[in-house]
């Protein structure tokens, strides 16, 4: 299948490009051109979600079977002090490859995040429960997914939390590189998810669009398995990072921590759809963290 892919340069879009490429033509889309040390060979085209001829130029030049939207502005609280760009790149360039999509009736599946629930659930979110996005950001993606749900009628939504990977800012890396710096942290321990690694995803998604055909409406959830507040999250690192032995991390309340964007206080993901309608689910955050870390700081 040749599949158009916004963000290909960016955190997801590299382990997108990485898992899929073996059965599948991918074609790139991004703001900057790729590194010749992971892509050597993926046609790809730098340009603009924001442009809304430009990206309509590359659907009309490659003919795509398939679209994969993972192109967003995911620093949350970038996002809260700049709303302006936060609804102009995730809310109206996700409407623009919505609508392109759609016009040429090319299905699209668009990864959205866990922040679009307010948390006050305290249980596993399903694809049915009501949104209700506390941030900036969160805003923006729940836009972007209604965009989707009107402009478009072959499409999956896919929510995930708490992403970490190669090539991209993320939780793991800022822990290890800080810890080893100041030796001391603070960090929020009454916020719970889900972490998840990019690649995981990335096989996820790959097994939800071989398995069930992007045709007519549907909203999954994929995550790695169980959760953890950031301070559990912070101590797994420390535990399996070499380097981190004599760091101590000290748990603090969101409200102590100040950030400017809210969170969700509980944030975890229901991935039951995904396995009753593909028979997969990923394995469990600690595992997939350790080879996070075994593969970037051993």
């Amino acid at each position: 299948m040749k599949i158009l892919l916004t963000g290909s340069s960016g955190m997801l879009g590299r382990e997108i490009y990485s898992v899929f490429k073996g059965n599948h033509e991918i074609i790139g889309v991004d703001l900057v051109e790729p590194e010749a040390s992971w892509d050597p060979v993926m046609q790809s085209f730098c340009a603009s979600i924001i442009d809304s001829e430009g990206i309509k130029k590359i659907f009309d030049k490659t003919n795509p079977e398939l679209v994969i939207h993972a192109a967003a502005w995911t620093d949350v609280d970038g996002c809260e002090l700049d709303p302006d760009n936060a609804y102009k790149v995730n809310t109206q360039g996700t409407k623009n490859v919505a609508e392109i999509a759609s016009n040429n009736s090319i299905p699209l599946v668009f990864i959205s995040t866990d922040f679009v629930f307010d948390g006050e659930k305290k249980q596993p979110y399903t694809e049915e429960d009501e949104c209700n996005p506390l941030s900036v950001y969160a805003k923006s993606k729940r836009e972007a997914e209604e965009a989707v749900i009107k402009s478009a009628s072959d499409y999956r939504i896919v929510r995930t939390s708490w992403l970490y990977g190669s090539g991209g800012r993320n939780f793991v890396d800022a822990v290890v590189k800080k810890g080893r710096k100041e030796k001391a942290l603070k960090v929020v321990n009454d916020q719970t998810g889900s972490p998840t690694y990019a690649k995981d995803l990335a096989g996820g998604l790959k097994v939800l669009i071989e398995k069930t055909p992007v045709k007519g409406p549907g909203i999954y959830h994929i995550s790695n398995s169980g959760s953890c507040t950031w301070f559990e999250y912070a101590e797994k690192i420390k535990e399996l990072a070499p380097g981190m032995e004599e760091i101590s991390i000290e748990p603090v309340t969101a409200e102590e921590y100040n950030l400017p964007a809210p969170r969700p206080a509980y944030s975890v993901l229901d991935n039951g759809k995904l396995e009753k309608d593909t028979g997969f689910s990923l394995r469990r955050w600690e595992e997939a963290l350790k080879e996070y870390i075994k593969e970037n700081y051993e």
